[in-house]
């Protein structure tokens, strides 16, 4: 499969099998991925008054409360880090909710963000400054897809957890029903950024043949309709903007059936 890079260059990159299954890797990734992420138009990083952005900071907004939800089924305090943490929203949110945060993100410039929201204290450059055994918690939203050695880091991030410590994973699901839907133009390809794509299964086993139990699985279900806004724009569509929360919708209904949600929240423990 040929996917654009639509939301920046519009380069043409191609998606090939992994020994996984259900896990497909982005062929022939730049060798600097840098000028990918710095553009003002990458919202993780960046805000505007566009209706892509106001969408989005609503749905981060959604999902602050949501992923505290989860979290708090199975730890309500602790030490927490937050690998590739972006501008540090998450975090200043779980720090006034009883958490002792750390964040470590690798992009300059939104690492200085997070910086001023949560300190200098609070942000690191590198897994080696903390110590082993020491994490409650290590969260990783919709990050792992962007990562070239996935399984180098989940066995660094392993050794910092403590013994009963859970690592918490969200991924986008490119079997979900709005995947489907838009094909070659699902936003949640976002290559080149997105390295690895990762269906639900295909997510499993990745986590299980690299020493990880799989607790449980949450959906993200209001990503859907982030995804969807962006994927009609893609599409061109003039009437995208009616169409985009009846396919959201539709696709977490379907997920509700099969499990296939656009994206997915994986509850991770080390094997014993």
């Amino acid at each position: 499969m040929k996917i654009i890079d639509y939301f920046l260059t519009h380069e043409t990159f191609e998606l090939i099998k992994t020994n996984y299954d259900g896990v497909l890797k982005t062929n022939n990734i730049p060798i600097d991925l840098n000028k990918y992420y710095n553009s003002e138009k990458y919202l993780s990083h960046t805000k505007n008054n566009t209706l892509k952005s106001k969408v989005y900071q609503f749905i981060q907004k959604l999902n602050e409360y949501y992923k505290l939800k989860i979290i708090s089924k199975y730890k309500s305090s602790g030490k927490i880090l937050d690998y590739g943490c972006g501008d540090g929203s998450f975090l200043k949110f779980l720090k006034n909710n009883d958490f002792s945060i750390l964040g470590l993100e690798p992009n300059t410039k939104a690492s200085e963000i997070a910086i001023s929201k949560i300190g200098t204290d609070n942000i690191i450059n590198s897994l080696d400054s903390i110590e082993k055994n020491s994490l409650d918690i290590i969260t990783l939203w919709h990050v792992l897809e962007h990562i070239s050695n996935p399984e180098e880091i989940l066995s660094k991030l392993k050794t910092k957890l403590k013994k009963d410590g859970y690592l918490i994973i969200a991924l986008p699901n490119h079997k979900s029903y709005d995947a489907k839907f838009y094909k070659e133009r699902w936003a949640a390809w976002d290559v080149p950024r997105h390295i690895f794509h990762y269906s639900k299964e295909g997510a499993i086993q990745f986590f299980n043949i690299n020493n990880f139990n799989v607790l449980h699985t949450y959906p993200l279900p209001f990503d859907s309709f982030y995804i969807s806004l962006i994927s009609e724009s893609y599409s061109k569509n003039p009437f995208g903007i009616f169409r985009f929360p009846f396919i959201a919708s539709l696709s977490n209904l379907k997920g509700m059936i099969n499990g296939n949600f656009s994206s997915v929240i994986y509850i991770l423990s080390e094997k014993k």
